[in-house]
């Protein structure tokens, strides 16, 4: 007597569980860190020169230095020195070399701070023909 197989008709669905929790955790961890963004308003090309009176400009050099309107200053003391001058356009100049990081922690203090719009300064791309 000679049994046959049948063939099995039952779905697995532990693997199936197994990736849904996964896909679960990771959207978990990703979902915040897409709503915290920094919104940034850059300046027009087209306009017109602002007065030193109206504007600030904080410089990020190379090494990392912050300076305000050409005062060195730190990341601790930039707070205070600019919370008086949120109705000033603040403008950021950093150096291509600066890690991201210190960028962002900067662009951080304004936002805490209350500056709202805040220019970043590059230099125009030049096109060899």
């Amino acid at each position: 007597m000679e049994r046959r197989r049948q063939a099995l008709s039952e779905i697995n669905v532990t693997p199936f569980v197994d990736v849904m929790l996964v896909l679960l955790i990771i959207f978990m961890v990703t979902a915040p860190l897409l709503q915290q963004g920094i919104d940034v308003n850059l300046p027009q090309a087209k306009s017109k020169e602002l007065s030193p009176a109206e504007r600030v400009i904080i410089t990020i050099n190379k090494d990392g230095k912050i300076y305000v309107d050409k005062t060195r200053t730190d990341i601790n003391t930039l707070k205070s020195k600019l919370v008086l001058m949120t109705d000033r356009d603040v403008f950021l100049k950093a150096d291509k070399e600066v890690p991201y990081g210190i960028v962002v922690g900067v662009m951080g203090e304004l936002r805490e701070i209350g500056i709202e719009k805040l220019g970043m300064v590059t230099e125009p791309k030049i096109q060899l023909r």
